[in-house]
């Protein structure tokens, strides 16, 4: 299958004050979010992309045009409503140093496949609509362009998180051990078997590689030589 890099949006104003933003409007990206929404455009510059899919939040369309306005003959990014944040309900704008304190709490840390956020909606529920969005675009991706096709999809961090531990075979309650960081890119390709995790939450470094495509089918015992430079 094709190549999915994922994006997590920039830092934002919400981010930056503690802030649980949600689905609420007006949220964009500060200074600090722009320089490192611009940093991971920089890096997928050196990939030609066939497609940028983004959550319809405005800071993943913020960080969306920053890649595109670095890549040739990728004019616009589709949005597409389920890689968009999950609905926090009553918990939405309100302070993560207040969130602590309620019941549910440990619940999203310890056992997130339990979740339902009140007036809002399940974290289980939030990752199904999320991985079968990404597996419906990768697959036309590779029907339209091939399977060394690379794409990117911009979205958030739980939604990403869950995203990653669905390709990497964990259960939902363990998607807290990973991290995802703003403007972070994570590289996953659907194999007709299995996915494969190339990379997760990565802010810096080379992606060239990616340029030559990846190779699906079984995983090298030992770990292989690497990726070369096209």
């Amino acid at each position: 299958m094709a190549t999915v890099i994922l994006v997590r949006h920039g830092r934002t104003t919400a981010n930056a004050t503690g802030l649980l933003a949600g689905r609420a409007e007006g949220v964009r990206l500060d200074e600090t979010g722009r320089d490192q929404a611009v940093l991971t455009a920089d890096r997928l510059a050196a990939v030609p992309l066939v497609a940028v899919v983004s959550s319809p939040l405005e800071r993943c369309q913020q960080t969306a045009r920053h890649i595109l306005d670095r890549q040739d003959g990728t004019p616009e990014a589709p949005v597409e409503d389920d890689l968009t944040e999950c609905d926090y309900g009553q918990w939405q704008g309100r302070k993560l140093t207040d969130l602590v304190t309620e019941e549910l709490w440990p619940m999203v840390q310890s056992q997130p496949s339990a979740v339902v956020f009140p007036d809002g909606e399940s974290m289980a529920a939030m990752q199904a609509r999320a991985v079968a969005a990404i597996r419906r675009h990768d697959a036309a991706v590779e029907a339209e362009h091939g399977s060394e096709a690379v794409w990117v999809a911009v979205s958030h961090g739980d939604v990403i998180k869950s995203i990653l531990a669905d390709a990497l075979g964990m259960h939902l309650d363990l998607f807290q051990r990973i991290n995802v960081g703003p403007a972070s890119a994570s590289i996953v390709r659907y194999g007709s078997g299995r996915p494969s995790v190339h990379a997760t939450n990565t802010d810096a470094g080379d992606l060239s590689w990616l340029a030559k495509g990846t190779h699906a089918g079984d995983a090298p015992v030992g770990g292989g030589a690497g990726h070369e430079k096209p």
